[in-house]
């Protein structure tokens, strides 16, 4: 829940659930991180721990408990302690979920398992759990025993409900690349126990098709649009604010040398201080995931700002939660992100976007809104060509705007329809329960 996109995609899901059911709905949450889900407020009968932790997760918890950090040697040896303990997490879940199955109260679990079981139907929430790499990022030890290992966490539990017979429906998720034989043989036991499996981009969708998925397929878009669809923003962001952009930057420290790192910071310090000179706007520097850790998004924003000339026209504002971060956006009028969901919430927010884009998901978003103009991918990054981006979108800011302003409803709209359909058939006319 420290990533303000996962917190925007699950109150999404949880309010168009909500709305599919015109409210006669009980909802339980499954989570890795129970108390962040609770901090979010949300109109749940309980939240419960999911049933396989996540180990790097663990490890994070336990680094930030304990004041480590990610690079010492207590982490890692808290890093392979939870991987292992997954595995035994693994086998604790099948066994209870067996033993349930036939009425006995199993030693792990047992209140998830009795919940799943009054369900009407699961539902898999919108993220990305089922891949292995980001598709325009290198891939190492590190990225694939962490991807394996959520790849892993998903399928048990989507085995677990299909073993208590409920129906199992993934809202929008971004699915693949999958760079390994064992991925490709998780990804299509998991996705073929759904009963519809919906997508957020294209390319996701052509995954599905070479995987050979047998479930109902569906090509929608991420849910988190609805996240600021609930009030009607349009013509707010303009005015005394239209000169004022915000900056979401982001790298994955691990799948990047601390040369590409400095060269990203710069790459920003130097494109930042160019358009500010240029075009006379000031910057907020909106992190977006913060961990705590060495070069989350707010030590990447104070690097940048550190590095800047013109540091008097730039700040940071550090917020926590998704709808106070949506709310710091209203005034801007462009958001250069390097992560997933500032640029869509900007959109949400009909405020043009730039992507510095690592993966197909941030592409096929932009590739969906026809704005594939709006998009630097991270490996080309440099200075004169995110200044030259930036210059580009901020120029067509009004254009963008204006066509921003004419889809969002249209695929808001085709969001709620769609998953509407595909869960109403399983809501009874009392009340119902979705896990």
């Amino acid at each position: 829940m420290a990533n303000k996109g996962t917190q925007a995609l699950l109150v999404s899901d949880v309010s168009v659930l909500r709305e599919a059911a015109a409210g006669q709905v009980e909802l339980s949450v499954s989570a890795t991180d129970v108390d962040g889900v609770r901090q979010l407020g949300l109109p749940v009968k309980t939240v419960l721990p999911s049933m396989v932790d996540i180990p790097y997760e663990r490890a994070d918890a336990n680094a930030r408990k304990l004041g480590l950090r990610r690079e010492s040697l207590r982490y890692k040896c808290y890093a392979i302690s939870s991987l292992f303990y997954m595995f035994l997490q693994v086998a604790l879940s099948f066994a209870s979920a067996a033993m349930f199955k036939v009425g006995l109260r199993g030693p792990y679990r047992s209140r998830e398992l009795r919940c799943i079981s009054e369900a009407d139907v699961v539902v898999s929430c919108s993220d990305e759990n089922f891949r292995e790499s980001a598709s325009m990022l290198p891939l190492n030890v590190y990225w694939v025993l962490t991807w394996w290992s959520m790849l892993v966490a998903r399928t048990v539990e989507v085995l677990v409900v299909r073993l208590l017979g409920k129906p199992i429906v993934m809202f929008p998720n971004t699915v693949g690349p999958f760079r390994t034989r064992l991925g490709r043989v998780l990804a299509r036991l998991a996705l073929n126990c759904c009963s519809t499996v919906l997508v957020r981009e294209s390319a996701s969708y052509e995954t599905l098709k070479s995987l050979a998925i047998r479930s109902r397929k569906i090509l929608t878009s991420d849910t988190a649009l609805l996240f600021n669809g609930l009030h009607d923003r349009s013509g707010e962001g303009v005015g005394a604010y239209a000169r004022k952009i915000g900056v979401s930057p982001g790298v994955y420290s691990y799948t990047a040398s601390e040369k590409e790192i400095q060269d990203y910071v710069m790459a920003h310090a130097k494109a930042l201080d160019e358009a500010i000179e240029r075009h006379g706007f000031s910057v907020v520097f909106l992190p977006h995931y913060i961990t705590s850790f060495r070069y989350d998004d707010l030590e990447i924003s104070r690097l940048i700002l550190r590095r800047m000339k013109n540091s008097d026209k730039a700040q940071i504002v550090e917020v926590r939660d998704s709808k106070d971060f949506s709310l710091l956006m209203e005034p801007l009028s462009l958001i250069v992100s390097s992560k997933m969901h500032p640029a869509v919430l900007a959109a949400s927010l009909y405020i043009p976007f730039l992507y510095v884009a690592y993966d197909y998901k941030q592409t096929g978003f932009a590739a969906s809104l026809g704005m594939d103009e709006c998009v630097l991918s991270f490996s080309e990054i440099g200075h004169g060509r995110l200044f030259a981006k930036i210059d580009e979108v901020w120029n067509e800011r009004q254009r963008l705007r204006a066509a921003l302003e004419k889809q969002i409803p249209e695929m808001r709209r085709q969001i709620r329809e769609t998953i509407t359909e595909v869960v109403r058939p399983y809501m009874k006319s009392g009340e119902a329960e979705e896990v």
